[in-house]
């Protein structure tokens, strides 16, 4: 079975580059808390120092994402600690020194 069609909610094209960009609708935001915390990702490699560390995506417009991602947490760090939560609405902020 496909993926149902999503609703396109803004669209624009660049007529130079031919790149389209399109705001979809998501029913929510699916995001992996450890023991019910919200939290960041960071990965790092000891033998490239230069490069720095890469934090990855803890949250994500699909549930089978996250999903996933806890599940490979938990079995990475022997725990059960790691859940998914889902976000339907938050508190809007207006500047970034706010939160």
């Amino acid at each position: 079975m496909s993926r149902p069609k999503p609703t396109v909610l803004l669209e624009i094209t660049n007529k130079k580059t031919y790149k389209t960009e399109q705001v979809l609708d998501a029913g929510a935001i699916w995001a992996v808390f450890y023991q019910d915390k919200p939290i960041n990702l960071k990965t790092s490699s000891l033998t490239v120092q230069q490069l720095g560390p890469k934090y990855k995506k803890v949250s994500f417009s699909n549930s089978g994402h996250a999903f996933n991602l806890a599940e490979k947490l938990n079995k990475t760090f022997n725990t059960k600690d790691f859940s998914v939560y889902k976000l339907v609405t938050g508190e809007k902020i207006t500047d970034e020194s706010e939160t």
